[in-house]
């Protein structure tokens, strides 16, 4: 679908883009605060024993600590991606779904974007399986969680969405 400004003038593709969006990243920031007022220190909350805690710590790297001290190049990176977030969201023509998961994966990579820039890190706190660390060592957020499921349900999504383009109808044909 061509590059076009329909969406930027509908509210409800709007709502669905910049809505989830918003409200994505005001509970990433929410999360993430609330875990450095309360979790600072070592301290650690089990949630469900063996399964889910929470516990603060700063990631100086990307997914799974990975790239620690490459803050300028994951700043860039996420420049394009919400560059490229904006211009999918511009080209998703009535794909209502569509547009919630990019809001979505939007508000992660704004998340994660906002603790580099102001942190130069990102803020973590959520910790699954820490009974198992072999199992599952890293510790998350609420933007990489929104990340996460956002592209998975976007490779979901591309897979069960026909992407073959409307044909005209007979109307349309007689017209031409």
């Amino acid at each position: 679908m061509p590059v076009s400004t329909e969406n930027f003038k509908s509210f409800p593709a709007l709502l669905r883009f910049f809505g989830v969006m918003a409200v994505g990243l005001s509970l990433d920031l929410w999360s993430k605060a609330v875990a450095l007022a309360h979790l600072s220190g070592d301290r650690q909350v089990s949630f469900i024993p063996g399964y889910l805690q929470f516990e603060f710590l700063n990631n100086p790297g990307a997914v799974f600590g990975l790239g620690a001290g490459q803050r300028t190049i994951f700043i860039a990176v996420s420049i394009l991606a919400v560059a490229f977030l904006v211009f999918l969201f511009a080209t998703s023509g009535k794909q209502k779904l569509y547009q919630v998961l990019l809001g979505m994966i939007l508000a992660g990579v704004l998340g994660n974007l906002y603790d580099r820039i102001v942190y130069g890190q990102v803020r973590d706190m959520i910790h699954i399986f820490p009974r198992w660390p072999h199992l599952y060592p890293w510790v998350f957020n609420v933007a990489d969680s929104m990340l996460c499921v956002g592209v998975f349900m976007m490779l979901v999504y591309s897979f069960i969405h026909d992407h073959k383009p409307a044909q005209p109808s007979a109307a349309d044909a007689a017209s031409h």
